[in-house]
């Protein structure tokens, strides 16, 4: 049996990882906006939801998971493809998960409408109630999209690094230049 240290040394990191991105997406917000950070956080709690959130987290922490676990398999000389597999798959997550929460939040927002009489006293809580919906819906977006390329960026380029140095070692074999080092 396997220990499961190694793999636990790995899920430290993607937390690290994951935190401290956090952390600079959090600092970033603060000197683009001129608004606190709990005003940020609050306001992002507020628009995307628990539910999202948890999910987002989830997928993120598999995808840096496979990040680091390739790294670590690609200086062993391990087989790694398993988790580029696996953390693509994630990173297409994080982007399936935005936009069925974007047509979540336009139908919760149309479906607000449905259900309302439109009078001058009614107006006010219609349109209320229809751009909060509105909101999550694009903001799931927002935040879901760049954060799956970005993912599956860190992913392919990982696994482009290496397939990059296989080829220029097999190429220098062939030419007869190579050296083990």
């Amino acid at each position: 049996m396997r220990e499961p240290a190694p793999l636990l040394a790995a899920a430290s990191q993607a937390v690290s990882y994951m935190l401290g991105g956090l952390v600079i997406a959090l600092a970033l917000g603060v000197m683009a906006t001129s608004v606190s950070a709990v005003e940020i956080t609050t306001w992002a709690w507020d628009v995307l939801g628990l539910a999202f959130a948890t999910l987002l987290g989830s997928l993120v922490f598999i995808a840096l998971l496979c990040w680091v676990k390739i790294k670590q398999l690609q200086a062993r000389g391990g087989e790694y493809r398993p988790w580029l597999v696996a953390g693509v798959q994630a990173a297409n997550g994080i982007a399936t998960l935005a936009l069925t929460y974007t047509l979540l939040g336009i139908s919760l927002g149309i479906g607000s409408l449905a259900g309302q009489q439109l009078t001058p006293d009614t107006i006010q809580g219609v349109i209320k109630s229809l751009t909060e919906n509105f909101s999550m819906a694009f903001m799931t977006t927002v935040v879901g999209l760049p954060t799956s390329a970005l993912l599956r960026s860190l992913l392919l380029v990982a696994h482009a690094r290496k397939s990059s140095a296989a080829r220029s070692a097999s190429a220098a074999a062939e030419r007869g230049n190579w050296r083990p080092s």
